[in-house]
């Protein structure tokens, strides 16, 4: 078992308000696409409120909405994000989502086992948007090889 886990913050800022007509088809999807999350190789944990998902927390502004979640490793992420149902959402994000002018999402390794703030995450946030992609805050474009990982060439990690 890895030491490290990976940890993932995306943020988006809303077109309408969540109970919107334009925003409708999202909410629909949120149940869909948490229960994915948590079926897929490699998931480990994601914030949510009592309602199941993250969709009231606003930590970075009323109308910025935040995804945060913890897995194994970069490829089980990927594979979440490209290789699931979740890519139909994602291809509609531009429907429901304004875009933000910089980076929306930042990627770090934490310790197995423990769990990111959102303090800590808005800091590697910060951290990717003022000194571009680090061992400390970086994508899935650019990503960096964990503590566990062997680093190919400066730290990246080889693209699946």
């Amino acid at each position: 078992m890895a030491d490290h886990h990976l940890a993932q913050l995306n943020i988006a800022r809303l077109r309408a308000p969540l109970d919107s007509p334009e925003l409708a088809d999202f909410v629909a999807f949120l149940p869909e696409i948490n229960e994915l999350a948590e079926s897929s190789p490699g998931y480990v944990w994601r914030l949510q409120d009592e309602s199941g998902d993250a969709t009231a927390l606003r930590p970075f502004g009323d109308d910025v909405i935040v995804n945060l979640t913890v897995w194994e490793t970069i490829d089980d992420l990927r594979a979440f994000t490209y290789r699931t149902p979740h890519l139909g959402p994602l291809r509609r994000r531009r429907d429901w989502f304004v875009p933000l002018g910089g980076p929306h999402l930042v990627l770090w390794w934490i310790p197995a086992g423990t769990r990111p703030s959102v303090t800590e995450a808005a800091t590697r946030l910060d951290q990717l948007r003022d000194q571009g992609p680090s061992p400390k805050a970086f994508t899935l474009r650019e990503p960096y090889a964990g503590p566990d990982e062997r680093a190919l060439g400066g730290g990246q990690v080889a693209l699946a």
